[in-house]
């Protein structure tokens, strides 16, 4: 019996968004902040919030710290009501932290300890037994975790098509200079895939989108839905190609996490039936509301804010 609408696997960890900050915070001995907050961050982490918020149930299987910031982690997942059998609290390393510099104009860099708990999550902490149990698998983000490389990434793929689940997977830029072969197996298992246009782009070392989304087509993903910030999406499988406008005047104040609520609005569409123009919408609504906050999971609190933005800018259709 299907209980669990997405599994998400990946990282959950605390961001300490600092915003807003200039080039030059160095120069200066006390840089004084309007606000400093701690947000639960990570990308499976965030992902099962908003798809939780969003109306669905949700899994997390990652790994934290047994720790002040582990425990931080936990609280939230209780209180947004994710299913967090598997998340693993390990008393022997440190629960990952991102401190993240964000400008002005919403763009952000990221300070985090290298030997937290996202490097340490790993295949042995995939509880397969559990894929019976969903409908579909999000991998929040290739790259993200090392230890689920290429291989790794192979053997969960495979139980869940064997499962029948649907398999989404995001992505950032390789860590340890990764390349599209090391995961091109991987690849050939992917429903949706959901890359930004510049990880995209390095990663197939194409520069035009059209390009760019072949290359991952001919790895076997039946379908590429490249972020294209504030232009929206593009989207090509082998029955259509679409491109889906953002949501106008959006003016961002924090992008953090906005692809990670954009994979949230896109997969909340494919459980609901949607259509690929409908997804896409419904996912750059989702990102939009996301990025007119500070932290990944403060702008989108219910189902209804999405649904009234999406109203009031009359639903725009594909081009």
């Amino acid at each position: 019996m299907k209980t669990i609408d997405v599994i998400c696997i990946g990282a959950a960890i605390v961001d300490i968004p600092l915003q807003p900050v200039s080039k030059n915070i160095f120069d200066i001995d006390s840089y004084p902040l309007e606000r400093i907050a701690m947000t639960i961050g990570g990308d499976a982490i965030n992902e099962a919030t908003i798809i939780s918020r969003l109306g669905h149930k949700v899994a997390l299987m990652s790994r934290i710290g047994r720790d002040a910031p582990g425990h931080f982690i936990l609280e939230a997942c209780r209180r947004e009501g994710i299913d967090i059998q598997n998340l693993i609290c390990d008393e022997h390393i440190d629960t990952s932290i991102n401190v993240g510099l964000v400008t002005e104009d919403g763009e952000r860099t990221f300070v985090t300890n290298r030997n937290g708990s996202l490097w340490k999550l790993n295949i042995n902490d995939i509880d397969f037994s559990r894929f019976g149990e969903a409908r579909l698998l999000s991998l929040a983000s290739i790259f993200n975790s090392p230890l689920l490389d290429g291989p790794a990434l192979v053997q969960i793929f495979t139980r869940a098509k064997a499962g029948g689940l649907i398999i989404c997977a995001d992505m950032i830029k390789p860590r340890l200079n990764e390349t599209l072969e090391d995961i091109r197996e991987a690849l050939s298992y992917v429903d949706y895939l959901f890359p930004n246009f510049d990880e995209a782009r390095t990663l197939t070392g194409e520069t035009e989108p059209e390009a760019i989304v072949d290359a991952f087509l001919r790895c076997g993903v039946k379908t590429v839905v490249m972020k294209t910030g504030k232009n929206g999406c593009y989207i090509k499988n082998a029955r259509e190609t679409l491109a889906v406008p953002a949501v106008p005047g959006i003016r961002p104040v924090d992008t953090i996490g906005a692809g990670d609520n954009f994979a949230s609005g896109f997969i909340t569409g494919l459980l609901e039936g949607k259509t690929l123009d409908e997804c896409a919408r419904f996912a750059n609504a989702t990102a939009a509301i996301s990025v007119q906050s500070l932290g990944a999971t403060t702008g989108v609190q219910n189902r209804l804010q999405v649904e009234t933005l999406l109203k009031n800018n009359g639903e725009g259709k594909a081009k």
